[in-house]
């Protein structure tokens, strides 16, 4: 587990999401806490995949479908933060499959409610994901995010490079305008890759 040492974030605590481990009544109530934040992102306007109408079954569904089945394959790595207790945000981490990309790995979904923003809680969710990609010998992380949003300069922020922009790449969650995207990088400190 990850541990913020900022005083104003001393109840946040990150974790590695492992629904095997919980009781029926745990992970639904992680996904319940996953799927609300899903929902107020979107809903917020985030291009996160998603477009509105979006409810929080289709929150949901998303979890149960698309993330849980990669977890349990350990094919997909889900942290999240916990703000007293409660689900405030999480990111993905997808390892590449390929032979050859064995040192590689996809960040996704990097979502913080909005309620929780501004407190540091994305920074401290891709520190930890950076600290576990190393564990896992990853040291070449890739990623995508809106051009010229915020979490685009948080990952600048983080050391990312920009690789490029490609133009109206996705809509936004509220808006059918085509918006960029830019594509990022960030190489991590080498160590030999692992066989997940």
């Amino acid at each position: 587990m990850y541990d913020s040492g900022a005083k104003e974030m001393a109840k946040l605590h990150i974790d590695e999401w492992r629904p095997g481990r919980l009781d029926t009544a745990a992970v639904e109530h992680d996904l319940d806490a996953l799927s609300d934040v899903l929902h107020a992102v979107v809903h917020d306007g985030a291009g996160v995949s998603f477009v509105v109408p979006f409810s929080r079954a289709d929150a949901r569904a998303f979890w149960i479908e698309h993330v849980m089945p990669g977890v349990r394959a350990r094919t997909r790595h889900v942290l999240v933060a916990r703000l007293d207790g409660r689900i405030v945000g999480t990111v993905q981490m997808e390892p590449a499959w390929a032979p050859n990309q064995p040192h590689r790995a996809d960040v996704a979904k990097l979502l913080v409610h909005p309620d929780a923003r501004r407190r540091g809680v994305a920074r401290a969710l891709m520190v930890a994901l950076e600290s576990l990609a190393v564990s896992l010998g990853r040291t070449l992380l890739t990623l995508d995010t809106w051009t010229g949003s915020s979490a685009e300069r948080l990952y600048r922020s983080l050391g990312y490079v920009e690789a490029g922009v490609i133009p109206r790449y996705a809509r936004g969650s509220t808006t059918t305008a085509l918006e960029p995207t830019t594509v990022m990088y960030k190489e991590l400190t080498s160590a030999e890759p692992k066989r997940d």
